[in-house]
Formats: C-alpha cells, structure tokens, sequence
C-alpha cells in the first residue's frame, strides 16, 4: 500500500468554501486520487467537482455519486462533458440510485430502481460518445437528444453499487465501481466476488471508508462513531449490513427503537464499519480493505473540523510506514 491507493472524499461535511484548500492540499501530500460525495442537502456535486479540478492539476477528481433520479441524464451528461473538455482525462463520475430516504422527500423513489440506473448509465454513455437519443431511459424521457460539445475523452462512467444485482451490473458495463461507507473486509471480498466473473475483466473497486487516526483507538472510535450510527440506520435493510456478523443484532437494535432515539454504536461495529485508531492500527485496517478486494480507498475523514490534521496525519504518520 501507497499514497496512489488512498484517496480522499470530501462532500457533506466540508463547507463549499474550503473545497479548494482542501483539494489542494490532500494533492500535495500525495493522494492518488480524490472524491466529491453528494449528499442532499448540502453542496452540489457537480459544482463541488469543479472547484476540486480547478484547484488541484494532476490527480483524478470522481463525483461520487450522482442520482439518476434527481439528475436527468441529458443534462448530466452536459455538465460532465464539460468538465471533460476543459479537464481532459481526469474527471469521473459515478452515478447510483442515492440514499432512498432522501429520494423519498422529494417523491423521487423509482419502481424497478435498478432498471432505472442502467439504463440511464447507458444514455450517459452513448450521450458522451456523441450519439443521438430518442428513448425512455429509467424514468427519463429523451427525444432527439444530442450533446453539442462532446468531449474528445470522454470521462470514466462508474457505478456506485451495494447489493449483489447492481454489483453484477456495475461490473457488466462500468469502468469502475464504487462501494459505500461501511464497506468492511467481509462485504469488499463479498462485493468483489459478486463483480467478478460477468465475463469481462473486473472493473477497478473503490470503497468508501469513514476513518479518523488519533494517538489512541478510542478517541479515534469516538470520532467516527455517530457517522457509523446514521449509515449503520440508513443501511441496515442493505448487504453492507446483512452480509456482517454484527448484522442480526444491528437490525434488532434498529428495530427497537423509536424514529428519534439514537443508536447506541458498539465499539465492535466501528472496527468492522469504519477505519479508526492509531498510526499503526489504520495502516493494518487499510491494508486489509485493499488484501481484501479494494483497489483503492476513498476515506471520509474525521473529526471534519480537523480535516487538515487528519489530512497530515494520514499522509505523515500512516502512510510512510506501509511497504
């Protein structure tokens, strides 16, 4: 392991103005790559990629993801080529079905959801190439559909995915897929198994991990810990949690309580669902997610007003020391 498979998210937690500052400076400690999460409702992901590409000059920016629901596909597809054509090869995107609750607020729950994201990653693919729509794709309707300025090189089209069919999808048609926050060592190596054998080569796999490094595991655990609680909610109906150990008593507990009560996060749950502990204890937990699948790792940093520190930590403390 090396700086070129650690990558750095940033998204709901960074306030839109320190993007730039933060981008830069993660490219200057040597980070292969890095991430703009898009959560509803704080900062936009398209804008948020732009500021990251203007900032920084070499390293590779994805959207991680992007809605097909709240997004049409024509006009994503245009804000992408853009950014292809003034950032040429270093931009990707993503795109998924979203968080189903927020979908949910805004009446955007689709009925056949996986349908819905690939036939929209095809439309993306088939707009950024030049060609002419005149179809349905998911929930979207195209009519004569053609981008202006297609891009020389067209971005990478990911596909974020959780469950094995969207997996198995990901891996037939995307250049990469993308795994979510609580991806431990058992649902990578599951996730990897489920992507392998589509008869194409698999897809580069990056997963998504909530981590903080401090000098004992504890304050470490205490960072990260309401972040593991809401995803640990948000996600327990998913693979990321029914394929864990821990799933069982985590949809229990989640079952038992009342829609404003939180949940009370074990500390066996953060090592599993999360990155958390000292220099040494990252690094092992790192190597692992890659030993177990990974080819690279997206890591959502925490405390997030201690973003720069954490930034420095990881790069100075954690990564030198790895082989």
């Amino acid at each position: 392991m090396d700086a070129s498979d650690i990558g750095i998210v940033f998204g709901s937690l960074t306030p839109p103005e320190q993007l730039t500052a933060g981008a830069a400076l993660a490219e200057r400690l040597g980070f292969g790559e890095l991430w703009f999460s898009e959560d509803c409702f704080f900062t936009g992901g398209v804008s948020g990629m732009t500021q990251m590409l203007a900032a920084t000059r070499t390293v590779p920016v994805g959207l991680g993801l992007a809605s097909v629901m709240t997004r049409h596909p024509a006009i994503l597809a245009m804000e992408l080529a853009g950014l292809a054509r003034m950032y040429p090869g270093r931009g990707r995107a993503a795109v998924g079905l979203g968080n189903t609750h927020w979908l949910g607020q805004m009446g955007l729950l689709p009925d056949r959801p996986l349908t819905a994201v690939t036939q929209t990653f095809d439309v993306l693919r088939e707009l950024l190439s030049g060609a002419t729509i005149d179809r349905r794709a998911g929930t979207h309707e195209l009519s004569g559909v053609r981008l202006e300025f297609v891009p020389e090189q067209p971005p990478e089209l990911w596909i974020g995915a959780v469950n094995g069919r969207a997996l198995r999808a990901g891996a037939e048609r995307a250049d990469g897929i993308l795994l979510s926050v609580l991806a431990g060592p058992t649902y990578v190596a599951w996730a990897k198994e489920q992507a392998t054998g589509t008869g194409r080569p698999t897809p580069p796999i990056t997963a998504f991990v909530l981590a903080s490094v401090a000098d004992d595991e504890q304050t470490a655990r205490d960072a990260v810990r309401d972040a593991v609680g809401f995803f640990l909610r948000a996600e327990s109906h998913t693979a990321l949690v029914t394929e864990s150990e821990h799933g069982a008593r985590i949809r229990e507990r989640i079952a038992d309580l009342a829609d404003d009560e939180p949940l009370v996060v074990e500390d066996a749950w953060i090592d599993e669902f999360a990155v958390a502990g000292d220099a040494h204890q990252v690094r092992d937990r790192l190597q692992g997610l890659l030993d177990a699948g990974a080819d690279s790792l997206g890591l959502w940093l925490f405390p997030p007003d201690r973003l720069t520190d954490q930034l420095r930590r990881i790069a100075h403390e954690v990564l030198p020391a790895t082989d």
